[in-house]
């Protein structure tokens, strides 16, 4: 399941750093490609793990992948922080990513595309989440 900059709390976004978006040289790469500067190989090389998590947890995306034009494209969303595994950790709910959003450390999300049918893959979005502020305490 992938999650859009709306998914995340206001605070969340405030208090880390921001959105990094990696559509440009997503569409640098694909019409590198076109033009014949790239091989196949050199675009379509996602990592087993990757498909894996994009069949059986990605989201479908709602375009057709720019490399081979199948409806197999899926988008995967990765946690990475402290107290989360060093390979990270594959988000498939959104009350999953509501209890990473609402600890207290940094953590970052990655969401990635990944074609399932040719392996093309790509970084899409990189979001900050979790560091909710604390609480204030009411004065006694």
């Amino acid at each position: 399941m992938t999650f859009g900059a709306g998914s995340f709390s206001a605070g969340a976004l405030r208090g880390a750093g921001g959105v990094v978006d990696h559509r440009l040289s997503r569409r640098h790469l694909i019409n590198e490609y076109r033009r014949g500067r790239l091989r196949l190989d050199q675009v379509c090389d996602a990592h087993p793990e990757l498909i894996r998590a994009a069949k059986n947890l990605g989201t479908p995306a709602t375009i057709a992948c720019p490399i081979c034009s199948e409806q197999e494209l899926r988008l995967v969303t990765y946690v990475f922080g402290s107290r989360l595994p060093a390979h990270g950790r594959c988000v498939s709910t959104a009350a999953e990513l509501a209890k990473l959003n609402a600890r207290p450390d940094e953590l970052t999300a990655y969401v990635v595309e990944a074609c399932v049918s040719c392996r093309w893959h790509h970084l899409l979005r990189v979001l900050p989440v979790g560091r909710r502020p604390p609480r204030a305490r009411a004065s006694s």
